[in-house]
């Protein structure tokens, strides 16, 4: 129902800021809750925050409240990821992912049904 494409991956500096993003190639984003999971080398696919239909609520893992910034342009079809203060611990492939509800369980995979091919982001010391 909706088709998935990240792009703006890269390598950027530790303290740096890099800004990735997803849009819709097929489908209409406004219909969807978006949100960004991130998986390092070795590690579990994590969450990083969710955003609401219009972007009036938003929801950030712990590990980058204060540092990240997710947002939303319904008219252009694309969802933002603001990465500031990078550290080398962000360094992981990023992808988005569509649901059609907002609820408790945002925050875990298994909410989301369309998901992005992602995007790796680097981050170097």
């Amino acid at each position: 129902q909706v088709q998935l494409a990240e792009s703006g991956g890269g390598v950027v500096q530790a303290g740096g800021s890099h800004g990735p993003s997803c849009a819709a190639s097929s489908g209409t984003l406004s219909s969807y809750v978006m949100a960004w999971f991130r998986q390092g080398v070795g590690k579990a696919r994590e969450f990083v925050a969710a955003i609401s239909w219009s972007g009036g609520d938003t929801l950030y893992a712990d590990s980058v409240k204060g540092r990240f910034t997710i947002s939303r342009d319904n008219a252009k079809n694309t969802v933002y990821l603001r990465m500031n203060s990078l550290k080398s611990e962000d360094t992981a492939f990023y992808y988005c992912a569509a649901a059609r509800a907002w609820g408790s369980s945002n925050y875990t995979p298994n909410h989301y049904a369309y998901w992005g091919q992602g995007t790796q982001v680097t981050v170097s010391s």
